[in-house]
């Protein structure tokens, strides 16, 4: 395994592109980066592992939906900084349920390729809301709230947050629970949208939540940095 992994120049960087192909007729699927875990994880099980750098974390392509890729062959370019997969893929590429994760045309903005698959479901509301958040980033603000709040910047999208808090918490302590939710939606949106604005995934959170099971709220606080 270390002579496979050796091959490699890890000196130029840790993260080794990846591009993804079918292993039947060469359609690119993807793009995404390994370290030497996912790369080690990927030849070991001959299942796609990679390195999230917006997650931070290693994970199997398709954890979440199912949609896993199976390594037919591997192959490194002539700088040995590039590694190529042909792969058979399980369902779609693509968190949009679209096959291939190129479907946006860059000069022109305009979107090809039909959505085969509802993800919704696959991957969790808030993991869809925050790729749709991110993709507003380039929608018009005239027609997008989001959009809007992107342009407008960080500060209009911290009085959301700051206002939306109020509200909920004005919901909870009336006593109304449709009013209640109603708001914990909209703070929460306004949360992701923050959070998108930074190109912090909703994952990290999760994993710092994980971090705190078994832990008291004392000691978490006292574990902090100063």
């Amino acid at each position: 395994m270390n002579e496979i992994l050796n091959r490699v120049d890890w000196d130029k960087s840790e993260l080794l592109p990846v591009i993804v192909q079918d292993a039947v007729n060469n359609e690119v699927l993807m793009m995404a980066y390994m370290n030497k875990e996912a790369l080690e994880l990927s030849v070991s099980t001959k299942v796609a592992h990679y390195f999230s750098r917006s997650k931070q974390r290693i994970w199997k392509k398709g954890e979440s939906s199912g949609n896993i890729q199976s390594i037919k062959s591997f192959f490194i370019d002539c700088d040995n900084d590039t590694l190529l997969l042909k792969v058979d893929q399980e369902g779609v590429a693509c968190h949009t349920g679209r096959r291939s994760c190129f479907f946006t045309e860059l000069t022109s903005g305009e979107t090809s390729g039909e959505v085969e698959m509802d993800t919704t479901a696959a991957y969790g509301v808030i993991d869809e809301l925050y790729h749709t958040l991110l993709e507003r980033k380039n929608a018009d603000p005239e027609t997008s709230w989001t959009a809007k709040l992107f342009a407008k910047g960080e500060n209009t999208i911290l009085k959301k947050v700051v206002e939306e808090a109020g509200e909920f918490s004005f919901a909870v302590k009336d006593d109304d629970e449709k009013e209640t939710i109603y708001e914990a939606a909209d703070l929460t949106y306004h949360v992701m949208v923050a959070l998108a604005y930074k190109n912090i995934s909703p994952d990290r959170i999760k994993q710092e939540l994980a971090r705190r099971f078994n832990m008291s709220g004392i000691a978490e606080k006292n574990s902090r940095p100063s």
